[in-house]
């Protein structure tokens, strides 16, 4: 079964990187080569890696997942990822991101059925989690990608996968920020809007008690949610946030140091390039030289 789903991966992910498939959301990443611990950032959803192994250094720790487990990321979070080939096979894995509706019936199903899963508003939640793979799991996953060839099938039958997916991790041991996610007044689902809006005005000047109010938080219990499932302050996430963004703008679009400084909200390049060179290992105007 791993075989056939492996060539059929292949054939849907002939570039290397990120290939969309014809679900919105749901795509396969393709990566030849190895690669040695790097800062990304990660989107929010769920990542299965069917061929290859992945290490995410996080808060001091190291998630490993390849085709026994998955990670799961709950917000969108700024770490450090390690890419491991197997046999010089290259690295295959189906990233599917989180649709929050889908994800709230499906909680308010278990509530139902009285399986809530969820902790309370003091919970240690991370924001990221690796969970141990499941045959329910494995089989459900077979039948996703063999209808990603399809766009008929993936119109018809593609999204009811993707939902059962979401069904079977949730069943999951280690799945209750998730429910905390999807729960009104928890810390998650309050981080998880606040983090939103910093995605979405990662460039305006950084305002923490706005973001405090925003999370109807005190400042410094605002602080601590934010590192405890973050693994970093307001101020360092924001600095990830921009630098990564940066680096996105100039590999994909060719631009300037100056540019791409003044595009994430540096006001000194000087800056920015000290910054970058920090974070990345190589100076920006290297870095755009080798893209």
């Amino acid at each position: 079964m791993m075989q056939s789903l492996i060539k059929q991966l292949e054939l849907l992910a002939p570039s290397e990187g990120y290939n969309q498939t014809f679900i919105n959301g749901v795509g396969i990443y393709k990566s030849s080569e190895s690669a040695q611990r790097t800062p990304l950032c990660y989107s929010q959803g769920i990542i299965f890696v069917l061929q290859g192994q992945k290490r995410v250094f996080f808060d001091e720790r190291i998630y490993t997942y390849n085709p026994d487990n998955y990670l799961v990321l709950t917000v969108p979070l700024p770490a450090e990822c390690e890419t491991q080939l197997t046999n010089n096979n290259p690295l295959l894995s189906l990233i599917i991101d989180f649709d929050m509706s889908v994800l709230g019936e499906l909680v308010r199903v278990f509530d139902e059925h009285g399986k809530l899963n969820g902790s309370d508003k003091k919970s240690n939640a991370k924001g990221l989690f690796v969970s141990e793979n499941t045959d329910a799991l494995s089989c459900t996953l077979t039948r996703l990608v063999d209808c990603l060839g399809s766009k008929l099938q993936s119109d018809i039958i593609g999204k009811g996968l993707v939902r059962e997916v979401f069904y079977h991790v949730l069943q999951g041991p280690q799945a209750s920020p998730l429910f905390d996610l999807v729960s009104h007044n928890t810390h998650m689902s309050k981080m998880e809007r606040t983090l939103k809006h910093l995605h979405n005005h990662y460039d305006d000047k950084l305002d923490v008690e706005q973001l405090a109010s925003m999370a109807n938080m005190s400042a410094s219990t605002f602080h601590r949610n934010f590192k405890q499932i973050t693994a970093s302050s307001p101020i360092q996430y924001v600095k990830k946030l921009r630098l990564s963004k940066a680096r996105d703008l100039l590999q994909d679009q060719g631009i300037k140091v100056k540019q791409a400084a003044a595009q994430v909200g540096y006001e000194s390049a000087t800056q920015f390039s000290r910054e970058f060179t920090r974070y990345f290992g190589i100076s920006p105007s290297d870095y755009a030289k080798a893209n």
